[in-house]
């Protein structure tokens, strides 16, 4: 059973000033490390491509959503009229928990949208919700779905009821501070000020030993959001409140370089990472930065599936462990939306480091892409996408939402995530320093640099395609550069400018052209592609195929799959593969919808389990495919019941049944001696893992890691048929075991 956690609940101006806000507001502080610059929302606009049909489709929900809806626990927990609005279903329904978290997703997302494409009606949208909600907080100061009672009992540690209250002051704190910064007016800056000061007072009340006690329960980016509020404000008042969200059991590992993430509740973590990246941009304290990049560096290496996503059931899991955790509820959206946010962050900071961006594709183009449902008007999104054999997209546990939300029955975390993201896809396309420009993504897209007046056109049909035009017009004036980014997947990367090649650099690093750029000017950047396996962190004989940045999935339709299929690697194209000799035809992840497919495949021989003292093969009695099938002996007949796939799991193994897709375990998790062995569904139990003791000349002794006993026969029984039990170890033959490739 899942630990219960708050979803189960459920079942600058550009052009050289070293600011990275919007133009038009107050002076704000200025940042300490940073080096890089992204452009202001709107001097980026999408073209028409897969990036541009996401941010339609939510365009389209942000201007059909009704407000007053989202009112309705704002209204009833102060007081005031509903107006006759429907109430919401999901996590914004009036009994749930956290209800009044999602709001200021949607007011992210509507500022967004008006600051990309000028869209007035979000604009009026995010404005009429900033007039309501002046009235809710009108009599002290508190703003939230949710009585201020669960703000007393969180700080006091006896909250019950589930309630993550500083995880919806969060998102509401950043949903005003980006009306205040994108759309303008005071009263969204009264409004979060008003509130900001209410955190301050009742956090001011506890001890530090009381704050990092609250701090055990989820509470956002707290930390992140007050220190932009400093940032916007240059008020030290600010940056003293974000401080006190510090969670120093999380922070001081990761200080140290240490991975200490296995069982943290995944997306509690990265929000607080972005506020260390925003202290230290605040403070210059690098203790901030190295927590930043520390946790980055563990989560992209050690937690990372090959669609860029993280985490399995919400939590991190040992480092490298990949192989044991593909199930439907892999790579909740949040984390890796919020590791795209936190990527830019620390980009800013190394703009040479290549390796950011190209993790940063891989997690936009194979996940959050392919998180919103392209057969959705409205852009419903998913919350977990699923990576386990025969997965399917919309498909999961209904407690996490697995499924695809919907207008107004779901408002999961990964919901209000979704709508920010896709109004803000175009965010990281293009970086500036000074007079140079870095292009970081191959995406369809029209660059306006209005402090210098140029304009830069990409056309691209990327990834479909390895090739990206850059077109400049406007007023060139000078020698400047231009930085592309040369990704590391790929080779013989080829740039010409004018139709004249210039020296390329290798993978994994920028090409800078440095020139007297003119009007007109032409840039071809050729990125060729290939087919590469990419090995999951714990066993690398399962893989997944990738084509350049792009995982490709096998399209099994509706048919259904309990383990990884076994691929002829010879076999696989861009387009088709082998696999269980059969052929299969593969499709981008991003665009694998309305089908069941696989993402993880077996690249290296199954094994038959021979006893050494017998020679029968291990297998299960009558080809059972059911929990409690027994272990037996049997003759090589070549049965798939007779293989085993043997899937590394730390210092030990698993051995997964071809033809059942169960794991070979002990009956009850028994410790005793001639305890029953039989296959079981891969629940995690300690009963489940063996470990492999090398007699020499291929001969293994099988230990059970949960009772210390060797795989062994009944009696030594050598009869077709005898159970196969657990013994001690006692020196006999049948103790002995050979692992044959097949």
């Amino acid at each position: 059973m899942l630990p219960l956690t708050r979803r189960s609940l459920l079942g600058a101006a550009a052009g050289g000033a070293a600011l990275s806000v919007m133009p038009g507001l107050p002076a704000v502080a200025a940042e300490t490390g940073v080096s890089a610059y992204q452009f202001p929302l709107g001097q980026v606009k999408l073209t028409a491509g897969r990036l541009m049909d996401n941010q339609s489709r939510t365009l389209t929900y942000l201007r059909l959503v009704d407000v007053d809806r989202l009112l309705y626990v704002f209204r009833a927990n102060h007081g005031l009229s509903t107006g006759g609005a429907a109430a919401n279903g999901g996590w914004d329904a009036p009994t749930f928990p956290f209800r009044s978290h999602v709001q200021g997703h949607f007011l992210t997302a509507w500022a967004q949208a008006w600051a990309v494409l000028g869209d007035t009606v979000c604009r009026d949208k995010a404005n009429y919700m900033v007039a309501e909600l002046a009235k809710c907080q009108a009599s002290n100061g508190y703003l939230s779905g949710f009585p201020e009672a669960d703000i007393t009992a969180v700080h006091n540690r006896t909250l019950t009821n589930g309630n993550v209250p500083y995880y919806c002051i969060h998102k509401t704190l950043a949903g005003l501070l980006d009306v205040w910064r994108l759309i303008g007016g005071t009263q969204a800056r009264d409004v979060l000020l008003k509130f900001a000061a209410w955190v301050d007072t009742r956090t001011a009340a506890l001890t530090t030993a009381q704050m990092q006690a609250m701090l055990q329960t989820e509470f956002g980016g707290m930390n992140a959001v007050l220190t932009d509020l400093y940032q916007q404000t240059n008020d030290s008042r600010w940056l003293t409140v974000a401080r006190r969200f510090d969670h120093a059991v999380v922070f001081d590992p990761l200080a140290a370089g240490t991975d200490s993430l296995n069982g943290l509740h995944a997306n509690t973590q990265v929000p607080k990472w972005i506020g260390a990246a925003r202290e230290y941009k605040a403070t210059g304290t690098t203790r901030y930065r190295d927590i930043a990049r520390n946790a980055w560096n563990i989560t992209v290496g050690a937690h990372t599936y090959a669609i860029g996503g993280n985490s399995q059931a919400e939590h991190f899991r040992p480092a490298g462990a990949i192989a044991g955790y593909l199930t439907n509820d892999t790579c909740e959206h949040c984390n890796s939306v919020n590791m795209l946010r936190l990527t830019n962050e620390l980009y800013v900071t190394e703009p040479d480091r290549a390796a950011y961006f190209d993790f940063y594709e891989q997690a936009l183009l194979n996940h959050v892409l392919g998180a919103q449902n392209p057969a959705s008007a409205n852009g419903h999104v998913t919350y977990f996408t699923p990576l386990r054999p025969g997965g399917r997209r919309g498909v999961g546990p209904a407690w996490g939402g697995g499924t695809w939300s919907t207008d107004y029955g779901t408002f999961w975390c990964c919901q209000g995530t979704g709508v920010e993201v896709n109004t803000r896809l175009a965010e990281s396309i293009y970086f500036y320093s000074g007079t140079t420009l870095t292009v970081n993504l191959f995406a369809p897209s029209v660059l306006t640099w209005a402090a210098r007046g140029i304009t830069v056109t990409q056309t691209t049909t990327f990834p479909e395609s390895d090739t990206s035009t850059l077109k400049l017009t406007g007023t060139m004036s000078g020698s400047w550069s231009i930085r592309v980014r040369i990704p590391s997947w790929t080779s013989g990367a080829t740039i010409t400018v004018n139709g004249t090649a210039v020296t390329t650099s290798a993978p994994g690093t920028y090409t800078t052209i440095t020139r007297t750029w003119a009007a007109n000017d032409t840039i071809v950047v050729r990125l060729p592609m290939r087919i590469v396996l990419r090995p999951a962190n714990d066993n690398p004989d399962l893989q997944a195929i990738t084509y350049g940045p792009v995982v490709l999935a096998g399209n099994y339709g509706d048919t259904a799959l309990t383990t990884p299929p076994t691929l002829t690697v010879s076999s696989v194209t861009r387009t088709t593969a082998t696999a269980n000799g059969s052929p299969v035809n593969l499709v981008p992840f991003y665009n694998a919808h309305a089908m069941n497919y696989n993402v993880y495949w077996m690249t290296a021989p199954t094994y038959k389990l021979v006893n050494n003292a017998t020679g029968l093969v291990l297998g299960v009695k009558d080809m059972s495919v059911a929990d409690g099938g027994l272990a037996v002996m049997w003759g090589d007949t070549g049965t798939l019941d007779h293989r085993w796939v043997r899937i590394a799991d730390g210092t030990a193994v698993r051995f997964r049944n071809v033809n059942s897709g169960k794991v070979l375990g002990v009956q009850d998790m028994s410790t005793a001696d001639n305890a029953v062995v039989l296959q079981w569904a891969d629940n995690g139990t300690a009963d489940h893992r063996w470990t492999l003791v090398d007699q020499g000349n291929g001969i293994y002794k099988i230990r059970n890691v949960n009772s210390g006993k060797l795989l062994a026969v009944l009696n030594g029984g050598t009869a077709w048929g005898v159970q196969v039990v657990q013994d001690a170890d006692n020196g006999s033959a049948d103790n002995l075991w050979r692992l044959t490739a097949i």
